[in-house]
């Protein structure tokens, strides 16, 4: 993840972290809104969501409407123009762009904005020249080694290399045909692998560079499994199960030199390991912290990246997990929403009956009508109710009839002579 928007995570989660600790019950939140700040700006029109948009605006933004196409609802038309509003003269995305009457600034437009923006135009369709545009502009920005950086210029990140293969695949390009200077993405994702040469523990784990060194990374590793895969951030739950293994290292093998689907399966295979240690999600250790505290977000990722390599059973536990516990943690949140309602989606669960709650009228609150509205989930009718309800109206029937039946024998009585 770049350094900015992992900041700003770790600010975030450090927050949530203190509201996770009060009982906010999931089904609670399907109607609730985040009230705004007196002080806080109002959000622009058509935007997801009451925060600041300044460094999560486009990010948010197309998160909202990957997760809801998803969810069969289409978008508003004023939330589908504010996103396209955001693009830039160059085909690139800006994080948040305040005034779009004044022409965008190169140096801040970024991968992660243009690539997640590309993936939801891409699906709600209709948006070919938009999309066409943001991808010749990634192309003019991808680094030698074959990857991307958060923002051009700097030096290549698993997180932003995940997410432009991604924005490829949802353009219907070839990763692998994406090269410069003969490097493919898939070819940079290797180099933050950690292969045979590391402790058992880490290998399969990607690492996410910092002042030149890889640190083991479980955020980096779900966003390089998830491209290792040539996935978007909407995957379909899998048919079969496939249990990831660890790399067998033996003399002259390492997952530096595996192909694109060994990488991502030794990836998974320490996601595994993690959400297993961790009870079915994963922690991180937030600034000011002493102990580590779910994460959430990540956990989220690595239910995605787990099923597009198959790993179903592993993607379900952890889902399962979220469900149950990261109503706090989502409230009054679209890109957490959006990620939770995804998730549901990678491992065929109802998003509408996540913990009690409904993950899809929940998001679609934080933003203007959908064209098409949330569907309601059915109801399921109580057996006994029923059982009991029908028991009474047959009784109530015979009832009837054997009183009508007697005050027919009784006339017919009076009748005769």
């Amino acid at each position: 993840m770049p350094l900015r928007r992992r900041a700003a995570v770790l600010v975030v989660t450090a927050a949530v972290s203190a509201l996770s600790a009060l009982s906010v019950p999931a089904a609670t939140a399907d109607t609730a809104t985040p009230s705004a700040s007196a002080s806080a700006p109002k959000p622009p029109s058509g935007l997801y969501g009451a925060g600041d948009p300044t460094y999560d605006g486009v990010w948010r933004q197309s998160y909202a409407l990957l997760a809801l196409k998803t969810a069969g609802v289409n978008p508003a038309a004023a939330a589908v123009g504010w996103l396209t509003g955001q693009q830039c003269a160059d085909g690139g995305f800006p994080s948040y762009r305040a005034n779009t009457a004044v022409a965008c600034d190169p140096k801040h437009e970024d991968t992660n904005a243009t690539g997640i923006a590309v993936q939801a135009l891409a699906a709600l369709g209709g948006h070919d020249a938009a999309t066409a545009k943001a991808v010749a502009w990634l192309a003019t920005v991808q680094n030698a080694d074959g990857g991307w950086s958060y923002n051009p210029g700097g030096a290549s990140d698993p997180d932003s290399v995940g997410v432009v293969i991604g924005a490829l695949k949802a353009a219907g390009k070839d990763p692998a045909a994406t090269a410069k200077g003969g490097k493919t993405p898939y070819d940079a994702l290797r180099t933050f692998q950690f292969g045979c040469a590391a402790k058992p523990a880490d290998r399969g784990a990607f690492g996410y560079p910092m002042n030149g060194k890889l640190t083991v990374n479980a955020k980096a590793t779900a966003d390089a499994v998830r491209g290792a895969q040539g996935a978007t951030f909407v995957v379909a739950a899998p048919a079969a199960d496939i249990a990831a293994r660890v790399p067998a290292c033996v003399t002259g093998h390492d997952t530096a030199v595996a192909t694109p689907a060994d990488v991502a399966n030794a990836g998974a295979a320490y996601l595994t390991a993690q959400l297993t240690a961790g009870g079915d999600h994963l922690t991180a250790v937030t600034p000011g912290a002493d102990k580590p505290t779910a994460d959430y977000g990540t956990t989220a990722d690595a239910v995605i990246a787990l099923a597009a390599g198959g790993h179903l059973t592993s993607a379900k536990s952890a889902y399962t997990w979220l469900a149950a516990n990261s109503a706090a943690w989502s409230r009054g949140n679209p890109a957490a929403l959006s990620q939770l309602v995804l998730a549901a989606h990678a491992t065929g669960a109802d998003p509408r009956a996540a913990g009690g709650a409904d993950l899809v009228r929940q998001l679609t609150n934080l933003g203007p009508a959908p064209t098409t509205p949330p569907a309601t989930p059915a109801k399921k009718k109580d057996s006994k109710k029923s059982s009991t309800a029908s028991t009474l109206l047959i009784v109530g029937v015979f009832f009837i009839a054997s009183v009508g039946f007697g005050l027919f024998l009784s006339a017919r009585k009076k009748r005769q002579p």
